[in-house]
């Protein structure tokens, strides 16, 4: 497969990596004193959704009561999807410790309005399938809860 392959924009494979995933690193995730903000709202669909949240964020300690990572090195265990809630100029540092996870994560999501088309690129080519500007929660809404 060449790495365009592996950019993903299509809800047939959305809908797969949302039925098969368990564990979501979530960057950037805000706590409970942000309830509002897409960071903290669409994890903690998520997380009652069933998924275990993983979070990651250097300026919490937990999040949901779970200890919060202060980035992704911190990781060791298995990763099904990285989660990114950062703006695009800080995503190629994520996408690099994503690449250093041992083992590598499936997907590296980066959630609406962000994009990065370098990391993206280098992601693929490692074979990461990778999601630009998608919102997981609507993605989850539409593609899995409808069809329940």
């Amino acid at each position: 497969m060449a790495w365009h392959d592996f950019i993903i924009d299509n809800d047939n494979v959305i809908r797969g990596m949302l039925k098969t995933s368990h564990i979501i690193a979530v960057v950037g995730i805000k706590d409970e004193t942000r309830p509002h903000e897409a960071a903290h709202s669409v994890p903690a669909y998520l997380y009652s959704r069933g998924y275990k949240i993983i979070p990651v964020n250097p300026n919490y300690k937990s999040v949901f009561g779970i200890p919060c990572l202060a980035s992704l090195e911190e990781i060791h265990e298995p990763v099904d999807i990285v989660q990114v809630f950062r703006a695009p100029k800080n995503i190629m540092p994520h996408a690099l410790e994503a690449l250093k996870m041992k083992p590598q994560p499936r997907v590296f999501w980066m959630q609406t309005g962000i994009r990065h088309q370098e990391a993206a690129h280098k992601l693929a080519s490692y074979g990461i399938q990778v999601v630009q500007d998608h919102c997981m929660y609507m993605d989850h809404l539409r593609l899995l809860r409808a069809a329940a």
